[in-house]
């Protein structure tokens, strides 16, 4: 209607906020139609959390795994602002109205996956206990990754006094603007490859491995550092033999659960999966502690770096290490029983015994199953949830009991990833009642953005 001048001039007017909120929520909107669609009469798990953010609102995040076709998809569900008191009774009914609302049954809930907190777990009074009332056949699983966090949480005074060191002084770095740059000028003219130490925080998984680590590698820095300080204590402590040996211990120990821990996160993680992983880290505690007995610490790096400086070597504190070895092995093997030995008929059936808790039908089933060659063939061309769900259509009885096994979430992961955006996009003058929207249109645009930096961070840790 008007010439390229007077178009190019209404390209440039900006839309109003009104206008890019409510595309935001039609956007919203539309995703979760598409989804509650794809949701009618199929089987799902959920994987949910609560937490409190920057401004002091609670929040209750919900994501979902389904069966779409032939694959298992995973997404957001709701994220939901919580009025009153963050109970499971409150939870529960946020949950319960939701689905009604949409017209989701119960009954397809085949799991739950949560932290260990009573408001969840609770198996009288719990989320847990009261989805089982409405779901009898769902089954309650307590987050992967925080199981492995508390296992790895205990330790013996004398490895706790280097923690609690460690923590003393990088504290009285951080947390002074000017000493904080005092140790960065100092970091840079002794040539160090980093200029600055981690702050310690419980609440993260990654924390203290890597305080730890980067601790350990500033170490002369630090001791420098606080001897210009005048905190000669805690200098003469970095120049002491046995601390050092303890602190690389420590960092190297606390390096390998990283790496555990991150093997952990991401999508399409399922129960089997890191099962394995699981029992391969308790194996190679037992292979340490061999070694040990040598004595060999070739596998702990930055303890072998220290040792190689001190006359008498690291066996002064073998016995502190293997201590502190078994009694982790201990809890790995108290939060994880009988880890991967229970899905082995899942995940190599062809080669695994039928498990003794199979009635009648399903052995017989079972038997019929791995004696198929056309299925064997089938097993190493396929994904393994393809593969069940073509099981399913030939052998129900085991189909349903394997895609119940893989259907349910290991970890909480995707809930934390969740908080992390809302986080990023929340500000205090965003309206509460578009934060779920945001978060939907985040997570659906973003995530295969973040998927792509999280396998790059894993492959770069691998190495």
């Amino acid at each position: 209607m008007l010439d390229e001048t007077s178009a190019a001039k209404l390209k440039a007017v900006p839309l109003s906020n009104d206008t890019i909120a409510r595309r935001i929520c039609n956007i919203s909107n539309d995703l979760e139609e598409q989804l509650i669609e794809k949701l009618k009469d199929s089987r799902f798990a959920l994987q949910v959390d609560e937490a409190t953010d920057s401004n002091k609102d609670c929040l209750f995040i919900a994501y979902i795994r389904f069966v779409n076709g032939e694959s298992l998809c995973e997404d957001l569900l709701f994220c939901k602002y919580i009025k009153n008191r963050a109970t499971a009774d409150e939870l529960f009914k946020i949950m319960d109205n939701y689905l009604k609302e949409h017209g989701l049954k119960w009954e397809n809930c085949v799991g739950f996956c949560s932290d260990g907190a009573q408001t969840m777990a609770g198996s009288r009074n719990g989320m847990q206990a009261l989805i089982k009332r409405v779901a009898a056949d769902a089954h309650w699983t307590h987050c992967v990754i925080h199981r492995e966090a508390l296992a790895s949480r205990q330790l013996s005074p004398e490895l706790n006094e280097v923690l609690t060191e460690v923590v003393s002084v990088v504290n009285f770095i951080k947390t002074r603007p000017l000493k904080a740059r005092l140790f960065s000028a100092l970091c840079e003219e002794m040539g160090a490859d980093h200029t600055s130490v981690l702050f310690h925080s419980e609440a993260r998984w990654l924390s203290r491995g890597k305080v730890l680590s980067r601790v350990f590698e500033l170490r002369a820095e630090i001791r420098m550092f606080l001897e210009e300080e005048r905190m000669y204590e805690s200098a003469s402590k970095f120049s002491d033999e046995q601390f050092l040996l303890k602190l690389a211990y420590l960092s190297d120990v606390f390096g390998k659960l990283n790496e555990l821990n991150l093997q952990l996160q991401g999508k399409d993680k399922h129960l089997p999966h890191l099962a394995d992983k699981i029992t391969a880290f308790i194996r190679k505690h037992e292979v340490w502690g061999r070694r040990l007995d040598q004595p060999n610490i070739d596998v702990f790096e930055n303890l072998s770096e220290v040792a190689e400086t001190i006359a008498s070597g690291a066996t002064t504190v073998i016995p502190c290490m293997k201590q502190h070895l078994s009694s982790l092995r201990g809890l790995f093997q108290k939060y994880f029983p009988n880890n991967s030995a229970q899905y082995a008929w899942v995940m190599d059936p062809f080669n695994a015994a039928a498990p003794a808790d199979f009635r009648s039908a399903e052995e017989d089933q079972f038997i019929d199953m791995t004696s198929d060659s056309t299925l064997r063939l089938r097993f190493n061309a396929q994904t393994l949830s393809e593969f069940c769900f073509g099981v399913e259509r030939e052998y129900p009885l085991i189909g349903l009991r394997a895609v119940c096994i893989l259907l349910p979430f290991a970890t909480s992961y995707l809930c934390e990833m969740g908080f992390s955006a809302v986080a990023s996009l929340k500000t205090k003058y965003r309206s509460q009642l578009n934060i779920e929207h945001d978060l939907r249109v985040a997570v659906s645009s973003l995530q295969p953005r973040f998927e792509k930096l999280c396998d790059a961070k894993q492959a770069h840790c691998s190495h």
